[in-house]
């Protein structure tokens, strides 16, 4: 059997890993906005490149952009009296956290993690309702939320955290955290807007951690 003759690393995509083929890499990126991927000639470079910063590793003609300042971001339509979410996992699974920030200064107002046995969609998903919550309790119902997790933004609505993970010793944790965070769902109104994240337009978001 031919060996691979290409490796494709997928940062952020429905579903984030190394593969042989641009085929099978593709299905985890088209039609994912914001996707960060890239294709390494042998297997030693992709593993280290998924281990540390897509910004390390993006080029010219990469789709993803730079943060933005934010009186660029005002212009383009961003909402600054906002929070924004991210997520970073380093593996999949691996160490998990996540955080949101002040869209305007990118203040950090809440962090949660590390924890291991995570993945980075759970982790966007967690934050989210952590946002919810956290301004649920200050009172501030209308200030929106912005994530570039397609994933997460979808397991909210549905209210439920739909991972294909497996509960381990390591990650029961997380998963206390996650049957925690459906439950506040299940019995909370959500009437904060949840507004995507355009990363193509926008630039990375600042709650982005830079080691997806």
């Amino acid at each position: 059997m031919a060996k691979p003759r290409a490796f494709y690393v997928v940062w952020e995509g429905a579903q984030p890993g190394i593969y042989t083929s641009w085929d099978e890499a593709r299905q985890h990126t088209q039609n994912y906005p914001g996707a960060k991927y890239k294709r390494f000639n042998s297997r030693e470079e992709a593993e280290a490149a998924y281990r540390g910063n897509y910004w390390n590793y993006a080029g010219k003609n990469t789709r993803a952009t730079r943060p933005k300042a934010p009186a660029d971001l005002q212009r383009l339509g961003v909402r600054l009296d906002s929070i924004t979410v991210d997520a970073a996992c380093s593996g999949n699974p691996g160490l998990m956290e996540y955080r949101g920030v002040r869209t305007a200064t990118g203040e950090e107002v809440f962090h949660g993690g590390p924890w291991p046995g995570g993945t980075n969609n759970i982790g966007e998903f967690l934050a989210l309702v952590h946002a919810l919550a956290w301004l649920q309790q200050r009172g501030l119902p209308d200030v929106p939320i912005y994530s570039d997790s397609h994933n997460a933004q979808k397991w909210v609505r549905e209210k439920k955290c739909r991972t294909k993970l497996e509960q381990t010793p390591e990650n029961e944790k997380i998963f206390e955290l996650i049957e925690r965070a459906e439950r506040w769902l299940q019995t909370h109104p959500i009437t904060n807007p949840i507004l995507k994240w355009d990363t193509e337009q926008w630039g990375e978001n600042p709650a982005d951690f830079g080691r997806k």
